[in-house]
């Protein structure tokens, strides 16, 4: 029996297999958050460099997949049974092997989190292309998720990656989202935030968010479909707002620091994917007995 019917036979081994690919998946999402805003430096030096006309710089080569794994602090290369989702992570007992130096739990929670989160894509939408399609969105809003909590930056080359996924899996009938709908809630996704950007900016002289939550928002929009957006705005928004006023209060957050936005539309986005239909449904329900 090939793969493919054992997978779409058995949910359980289609649950159980997603599961290991998600840790997989998790610990190279672990290498592209912590590498992209990197890359995404280089580049800009570079860039300047030659806008300035200034000398040209060496700088270190670096892609998502050369260097070899190392440890920050002792630069000591990380062997593979050392990069084990999770359970290397147990088995160091959180600490580098070399140095000693504490590893941060954020690695091993992201793989369990990948894991479990594709777990559920796989028993919650069953085998199929669509599965496909929900789980590399899924891995991609994580990364775009983490890389904003981090430094305020929505990659270009995330945003579009989806974006386009997206697009053509709605082209291709994958999604169950029909192609005109796709594309209206990619141009509506991108010009809602987009005109609540400039309409904020205009009213206090400052910028209220980046043009990365628009272009996240979009891919958002050509994923779920414009009927979803406003779902998706609302969940992102009232999280934002009541984390917002949590770190405020807790004094992790000045008033006037700002909060990056990317992760709650990120977390909302996961959420309409896998019951935005059911909270729609629900709520209709309520409110229209």
């Amino acid at each position: 029996m090939a793969l493919f019917e054992v997978l779409a036979q058995y949910p359980a081994v289609l649950t159980a297999t997603c599961l290991l690919l998600g840790l997989l998946v998790g610990s190279f999402l672990n290498v592209v958050i912590y590498r992209t805003p990197t890359m995404m430096a280089i580049a800009w030096r570079q860039e300047a460099r030659n806008v300035l006309e200034l000398p040209e710089e060496e700088e270190p080569a670096l892609s998502l997949a050369q260097p070899a794994s190392s440890c920050p602090q002792c630069k000591k290369a990380i062997r593979w049974y050392e990069n084990i989702p999770v359970l290397s992570w147990i088995f160091l007992r959180g600490k580098c092997s070399g140095c000693h130096q504490p590893i941060s739990v954020r690695y091993p929670l992201i793989e369990l989190f990948t894991g479990l989160i594709s777990a559920y894509c796989a028993w919650h939408l069953g085998f199929g292309g669509w599965l496909a399609v929900a789980l590399l969105a899924v891995w991609l809003l994580i990364a775009l998720a983490m890389i904003d909590f981090d430094t305020t930056l929505l990659p270009d080359r995330l945003n579009y990656l989806l974006l386009w996924l997206a697009l053509l899996a709605a082209w291709a009938g994958v999604s169950p989202v029909a192609l005109p709908d796709a594309v209206l809630g990619a141009a509506l996704g991108y010009l809602s935030l987009w005109s609540v950007y400039w309409a904020f900016k205009l009213l206090t002289g400052k910028e209220g968010m980046g043009y990365g939550d628009f272009k996240l928002f979009a891919a958002l929009g050509a994923l779920l479909g414009w009927q979803q957006l406003p779902l998706v705005l609302l969940l992102s928004s009232l999280v934002g707002a009541v984390v917002g006023l949590a770190l405020i209060s807790s004094g992790l957050v000045k008033r006037d620091q700002g909060i990056p936005f990317g992760p709650y539309l990120a977390g909302a986005g996961i959420i309409a994917l896998l019951w935005g239909n059911s909270i729609i449904d629900l709520y209709l329900g309520v409110a229209l007995p």
